[in-house]
Protein backbone atom coordinates (compact mmCIF):
# COMPACT_ATOMS: atom_id res chain seq x y z
CA UNK A 1 0.00 0.00 0.00
CA UNK A 2 0.96 3.55 -0.38
CA UNK A 3 0.07 5.85 1.83
CA UNK A 4 -0.33 9.37 1.40
CA UNK A 5 -0.53 11.68 4.72
CA UNK A 6 -1.49 15.54 4.60
CA UNK A 7 -0.54 17.34 7.69
CA UNK A 8 -3.19 16.88 9.63
CA UNK A 9 -2.87 12.78 9.45
CA UNK A 10 1.57 13.23 9.45
CA UNK A 11 1.13 14.64 12.86
CA UNK A 12 -0.95 12.24 14.66
CA UNK A 13 2.50 10.25 14.96
CA UNK A 14 3.95 12.37 17.10
CA UNK A 15 1.19 13.82 19.37
CA UNK A 16 -1.57 11.69 21.07
CA UNK A 17 -5.08 12.42 19.26
CA UNK A 18 -8.04 10.49 17.87
CA UNK A 19 -6.27 8.07 15.09
CA UNK A 20 -3.32 7.98 16.29
CA UNK A 21 -2.41 4.59 17.10
CA UNK A 22 -4.22 3.78 13.68
CA UNK A 23 -2.27 5.85 11.43
CA UNK A 24 0.90 4.74 12.79
CA UNK A 25 -0.48 1.07 12.22
CA UNK A 26 -1.08 2.19 8.37
CA UNK A 27 2.90 3.62 8.63
CA UNK A 28 4.01 0.54 9.82
CA UNK A 29 1.75 -1.41 6.84
CA UNK A 30 2.82 1.08 4.20
CA UNK A 31 5.09 -0.11 1.27
CA UNK A 32 5.74 3.36 0.60
CA UNK A 33 4.59 6.91 1.93
CA UNK A 34 4.31 9.96 0.64
CA UNK A 35 3.71 13.96 1.27
CA UNK A 36 3.95 17.07 0.05
CA UNK A 37 7.18 19.15 0.45
CA UNK A 38 4.53 21.67 2.40
CA UNK A 39 3.67 19.26 5.14
CA UNK A 40 7.74 19.61 6.36
CA UNK A 41 6.56 23.91 7.55
CA UNK A 42 3.38 23.01 8.79
CA UNK A 43 4.00 19.89 10.72
CA UNK A 44 6.88 22.36 12.14
CA UNK A 45 4.56 25.00 12.92
CA UNK A 46 2.66 22.97 14.51
CA UNK A 47 5.04 21.23 16.63
CA UNK A 48 6.18 24.76 18.21
CA UNK A 49 2.84 25.96 18.26
CA UNK A 50 2.12 23.05 20.84
CA UNK A 51 5.78 24.41 23.05
CA UNK A 52 4.19 27.73 23.12
CA UNK A 53 0.94 26.79 24.56
CA UNK A 54 3.11 24.78 26.81
CA UNK A 55 2.22 21.63 25.67
CA UNK A 56 5.83 20.60 24.58
CA UNK A 57 8.61 21.34 25.98
CA UNK A 58 12.43 20.89 26.83
CA UNK A 59 13.29 17.85 25.83
CA UNK A 60 10.40 16.37 24.85
CA UNK A 61 10.25 19.37 22.01
CA UNK A 62 13.78 18.23 20.77
CA UNK A 63 12.70 14.25 21.01
CA UNK A 64 8.67 15.00 18.81
CA UNK A 65 11.27 17.13 16.04
CA UNK A 66 14.06 14.45 16.27
CA UNK A 67 11.49 12.23 15.49
CA UNK A 68 9.92 14.09 12.56
CA UNK A 69 13.17 14.71 11.06
CA UNK A 70 13.80 11.49 11.09
CA UNK A 71 10.81 10.24 9.28
CA UNK A 72 10.98 13.10 6.98
CA UNK A 73 13.73 11.70 5.63
CA UNK A 74 12.30 8.36 4.80
CA UNK A 75 8.71 10.25 2.83
CA UNK A 76 8.77 10.39 -0.70
CA UNK A 77 8.29 14.02 -1.12
CA UNK A 78 6.76 16.03 -3.39
CA UNK A 79 7.93 18.77 -4.52
CA UNK A 80 5.82 22.22 -5.37
CA UNK A 81 6.67 22.07 -9.10
CA UNK A 82 5.09 23.44 -12.84
CA UNK A 83 4.06 20.10 -13.11
CA UNK A 84 2.35 20.02 -10.04
CA UNK A 85 0.62 23.20 -10.69
CA UNK A 86 -1.23 22.01 -13.70
CA UNK A 87 -2.56 19.46 -11.17
CA UNK A 88 -3.71 22.09 -8.78
CA UNK A 89 -5.17 24.34 -11.51
CA UNK A 90 -7.50 21.46 -12.40
CA UNK A 91 -8.15 21.10 -8.71
CA UNK A 92 -8.86 24.32 -7.73
CA UNK A 93 -12.02 24.39 -10.34
CA UNK A 94 -13.48 21.82 -8.99
CA UNK A 95 -13.26 21.82 -5.34
CA UNK A 96 -13.67 24.28 -2.44
CA UNK A 97 -10.01 23.65 -0.51
CA UNK A 98 -7.80 26.03 1.04
CA UNK A 99 -3.75 26.56 -1.18
CA UNK A 100 -1.84 23.80 0.93
CA UNK A 101 -5.34 21.47 0.88
CA UNK A 102 -5.11 21.98 -2.86
CA UNK A 103 -0.99 21.27 -2.79
CA UNK A 104 -2.18 18.19 -0.83
CA UNK A 105 -4.62 16.47 -3.23
CA UNK A 106 -2.32 17.41 -6.52
CA UNK A 107 0.43 15.77 -4.32
CA UNK A 108 -1.32 12.75 -4.17
CA UNK A 109 -2.89 12.73 -7.65
CA UNK A 110 1.06 12.70 -9.04
CA UNK A 111 1.95 10.00 -7.18
CA UNK A 112 -0.66 7.99 -8.18
CA UNK A 113 -0.40 8.31 -11.42
CA UNK A 114 3.09 7.14 -10.94
CA UNK A 115 2.08 3.83 -8.56
CA UNK A 116 -1.18 3.15 -9.37
CA UNK A 117 -1.20 0.56 -6.89
CA UNK A 118 -3.12 0.07 -3.71
CA UNK A 119 -3.24 3.61 -2.45
CA UNK A 120 -4.71 5.42 0.63
CA UNK A 121 -5.46 8.93 1.10
CA UNK A 122 -5.23 10.04 5.14
CA UNK A 123 -6.37 13.19 6.27
CA UNK A 124 -8.69 14.62 8.97
CA UNK A 125 -10.12 18.10 6.95
CA UNK A 126 -13.78 16.49 5.82
CA UNK A 127 -13.38 19.12 2.75
CA UNK A 128 -10.19 17.62 1.55
CA UNK A 129 -11.50 14.14 2.57
CA UNK A 130 -14.62 14.45 -0.06
CA UNK A 131 -12.68 16.55 -2.79
CA UNK A 132 -10.05 13.18 -2.25
CA UNK A 133 -13.36 10.87 -2.73
CA UNK A 134 -14.14 12.61 -5.86
CA UNK A 135 -10.98 11.75 -7.31
CA UNK A 136 -11.47 8.08 -6.66
CA UNK A 137 -9.16 7.98 -3.47
CA UNK A 138 -9.67 5.24 -0.93
CA UNK A 139 -9.21 7.95 2.07
CA UNK A 140 -8.61 7.19 5.59
CA UNK A 141 -10.18 7.58 8.10
CA UNK A 142 -13.37 6.32 6.88
CA UNK A 143 -16.08 9.40 6.26
CA UNK A 144 -18.49 7.31 9.10
CA UNK A 145 -15.04 7.72 11.49
CA UNK A 146 -14.78 11.40 11.21
CA UNK A 147 -18.32 11.50 11.12
CA UNK A 148 -18.31 9.82 14.69
CA UNK A 149 -15.45 11.37 16.30
CA UNK A 150 -17.26 15.07 15.38
CA UNK A 151 -19.92 14.02 17.11
CA UNK A 152 -18.28 12.50 19.97
CA UNK A 153 -16.10 15.99 20.39
CA UNK A 154 -19.55 17.82 19.91
CA UNK A 155 -20.45 15.80 22.89
CA UNK A 156 -17.54 17.10 25.14
CA UNK A 157 -17.15 19.94 24.00
CA UNK A 158 -21.19 20.63 25.72
CA UNK A 159 -20.35 18.40 28.65
CA UNK A 160 -17.07 21.18 29.23
CA UNK A 161 -19.32 23.96 28.28
CA UNK A 162 -21.89 23.36 31.35
CA UNK A 163 -18.95 23.34 33.83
Amino acid sequence: MILYLDTSALVKLYFREPFSDDILLKWQSAAQIVASSVAYAETMASIYRKNREGDLEGSLLRGVVASFHRDWGSLIRVEVSDELNAYIARAVKRYPLRGFDLVHLASAMVIRERLPEDFVFACFDDRLARAAQSEGFETFPPAEATVRQQENQCVTQADHEDD
